[in-house]
């Protein structure tokens, strides 16, 4: 196999977390008079980490000037930490991927935006502790992807090369992040956004269904 190793984004990639999402950001914001926004708002307003989730919620709400922002921020880390796994679950196939990739010996990375310890919650709550090879969400200390730093750190942890990787993702976000890595980036079809988004964002390739990424290996 050329790649030994996959790093998997997570939000609209390995599970479907847009109802989680909408929940606890719609609560941020309406002590503001703002909100609710619909899902398919929401699929636009995710990808670039919680704050900018919750600037574009207000913006969008018409607080164009951000007044409420540390405020509405506050309030959504509080609500997000006891309802991150509010409706979320794995996407079709993702799971029967991740057992094929196990089976083949590949090693499996998981890159978010979301914060760390959320990150880890929903991923061993949906997997499995241990499931993961290893685990990287947002951190004070790592700049949000498409900045490749995370996705740096678990090539050192993972002790592959950046051409020894897939990157799978299903944002703009994450084809800059992957090739900002020098990985090959894999555009998934299932999640957040669409096929031109992807495309323009430079994917290598894009895949419809999960099991698809299995033919680049």
């Amino acid at each position: 196999m050329r790649y030994r190793a996959v790093i998997f984004d997570l939000d609209g990639t390995l599970s479907d977390s847009i109802q989680s999402i909408k929940y606890c950001a719609d609560r941020a914001v309406e002590p503001f008079g703002y909100g609710p926004f619909s899902v398919e708002q929401y699929k636009y307003f995710v990808g670039d980490g919680a704050a900018n989730l919750i600037k574009r919620a207000l913006a969008a709400g018409g607080d164009t000037e951000l007044l409420h922002f540390e405020k509405a921020f506050a309030i959504y880390k509080e609500i997000f930490r006891e309802n991150c796994m509010y409706q979320v679950h794995p996407y079709e196939g993702i799971c029967e991927l991740l057992e094929a990739l196990k089976e083949r010996g590949v090693r499996i990375g998981v890159l978010s935006n979301k914060p760390h310890v959320e990150t880890v919650n929903v991923v061993e709550t949906l997997f499995g502790k241990g499931y993961f090879d290893e685990i990287q969400g947002q951190t004070e200390q790592v700049a949000i992807k498409p900045s490749p730093e995370g996705a740096f750190l678990l090539l050192k942890r993972l002790q592959v090369n950046p051409e020894e990787i897939l990157y799978l993702g299903d944002t703009s976000t994450d084809m800059k992040t992957g090739k900002n890595t020098g990985a090959f980036t894999v555009g998934a079809l299932w999640g957040f956004r669409e096929r031109k988004e992807l495309e323009e964002g430079g994917a290598d390739a894009i895949i419809s269904r999960p099991m698809e990424l299995l033919a680049y290996l």
